[in-house]
């Protein structure tokens, strides 16, 4: 008998939060289990349903009750997360929030998750998972929970691969001889939940001699290096986790480091990239917002902003503010968005020169070089 034979076969439809989101929690650690608790439950919106210690306690409690959310440990007893999440996902499909340790092989298991299925990750402690440090990512973990729970969700096979139909765009030999009177041009990416497939699709269909892109994705520290490695391994333009001080430069990709703001700033005809601590904003760090103020004020016309996937309104203000710079503005349509909330905010605001599908931006990226 399968883990989950016994539950129904189907897909989730997220509904508007009429009543509190349910939430089963499942980690192996007692400290880590009563602090999520407290800490969801700090939330009107939601209901913690139950806790389990391993997959297979979990298994039980939804074929009793089936919750709304799961978060989700990897490393556990008996079953591990991933083997787990391979069996919801292809039995009955429930949104998960990936909660792991900051260790690179954690961070690197996390990304794999994301590929079988899950919405979200949130970060623990590497070693002790304290409760100091999971008070202190309390937005972040409810947050994580009410776009899980906005996301749709599917039964997936074990072998996935967003898009696949959609051919790479390749370098036009034309583009080679394109330069500017004055300064290069810069491409700004504001993503939060289902950023990663998404940036991963726009991502590898590219030209290598693109202009310097510039990606603020909302991703706990410790997530992005992994996640930078793992796209620099599939496209054509180098993909790293952006460093303070360094020149941005054609063909080159630069996330933000979880955890830091990221900024752009110009001397001379170059520009630069500016790597900084600070306070949360719009409830994010990195936020989107940072980056594309930035943008707006030393790059200007020379700049495209592009929002994407992602709930809340991070990024919209900034988006039109780079639109009022003289940038061209673009945001992803509802249609191809996991979450339609950071473009619906920015379309709203008249933010957007254009609302395209995630299919379409590549080939405009690809026109704008």
């Amino acid at each position: 008998m399968s883990l989950l034979q016994t539950c129904v076969l189907t897909e989730h439809h997220p509904e508007p939060m009429k009543h509190p989101i349910k939430v089963l929690i499942i980690d192996d650690s007692a400290l880590v289990r009563q602090t999520l608790k407290e800490i969801i439950e700090s939330d009107p919106h939601l209901e913690v349903m139950d806790t389990a210690g391993d997959p297979y306690l979990a298994a039980q409690k939804i074929r009793q009750n089936i919750p709304d959310v799961i978060t989700l440990d990897i490393e556990m007893p008996r079953m591990d997360g991933l083997t787990f999440l391979k069996a919801l996902m292809a039995q009955y499909p429930i949104p998960v929030v990936i909660i792991s340790s900051l260790t690179q092989n954690g961070s690197q298991l996390a990304l794999r998750a994301l590929d079988l299925g899950a919405i979200e990750i949130v970060a623990k402690s590497e070693v002790t998972n304290t409760k100091e440090h999971l008070e202190n990512s309390r937005i972040r973990v409810t947050d994580a929970i009410k776009a899980a729970f906005m996301s749709p969700v599917k039964r997936i096979g074990l072998s996935r691969e967003p898009y696949k139909e959609i051919p790479v765009v390749k370098p036009d030999v034309n583009l080679q001889s394109l330069h500017y009177n004055t300064t290069d041009k810069v491409i700004a990416i504001g993503a939060s939940t289902g950023g990663t497939e998404a940036l991963r699709y726009i991502l590898k269909a590219i030209p290598a001699n693109c202009p310097g892109i510039l990606i603020t994705q909302h991703m706990p520290p410790g997530f992005t290096k992994s996640f930078a490695d793992q796209l620099n391994l599939l496209c054509e333009v180098t993909v790293k986790e952006a460093s303070d001080g360094e020149r941005i430069m054609r063909g080159h990709a630069y996330i933000a480091p979880g955890g830091k703001h990221m900024e752009v700033y110009r001397s001379g005809a170059k520009y630069f990239i500016k790597v900084r601590d600070g306070e949360l904003v719009n409830r994010h760090k990195p936020s989107v917002d940072v980056l594309f103020d930035s943008v707006a004020k030393h790059v200007g016309q020379n700049a495209l902003g592009i929002i994407m996937t992602g709930m809340g309104r991070d990024g919209a203000e900034g988006l039109m503010r780079m639109k009022e710079a003289g940038a061209k503005t673009f945001a992803q349509d509802e249609a191809s968005c996991i979450v339609f909330g950071m473009p619906k905010e920015a379309i709203k605001l008249g933010a957007a020169e254009q609302i395209l599908s995630l299919q379409e931006i590549p080939e405009k990226i690809r026109i704008y070089t």
